[in-house]
């Protein structure tokens, strides 16, 4: 288990910008993946991105493709989630998590793989 904390969310106006944060607090991250998914009033969890931490190894799902970027400060133990161009349908409950697997496979896209997770962090975006 790796204690996360997530934040960064709020109120944008579509079009905007939000980088949302993901401190690993007591551990690092250096053998885990990290990944971000989004949970909308009534669905499902979804997955947003991933990225192995010792690889730098990214993988961000088609919807959000260029624009939203997924990256991290090793310094800071810290990984990110910037989202560009939000839109409406952006708008969810952000959660960060951590794997103990370090490198991608079939199952990395489903919460199942990630054993930690964040408290999560809203993000509201107004048309």
């Amino acid at each position: 288990q790796v204690p996360l904390v997530d934040s960064g969310g709020g109120l944008v106006q579509a079009g905007g910008s939000l980088r949302l944060s993901c401190e690993a607090s007591g551990r690092t991250f250096t053998s885990y993946a990290m990944g971000w998914f989004r949970q909308a009033q009534g669905k499902e969890r979804e997955f947003v991105a991933a990225l192995r931490w010792s690889a730098g190894t990214t993988y961000i799902t088609p919807s959000v493709k260029g624009r939203f970027t997924i990256s991290k400060d090793v310094a800071k133990n810290t990984g990110y989630l910037q989202m560009d161009g939000l839109k409406p349908k952006d708008t969810a409950t952000y959660y960060c998590a951590a794997s103990g697997f370090s490198a991608f496979d079939d199952d990395f896209k489903t919460a199942t793989w990630y054993h930690s997770w964040g408290q999560g962090t809203q993000v509201t975006v107004s048309s």
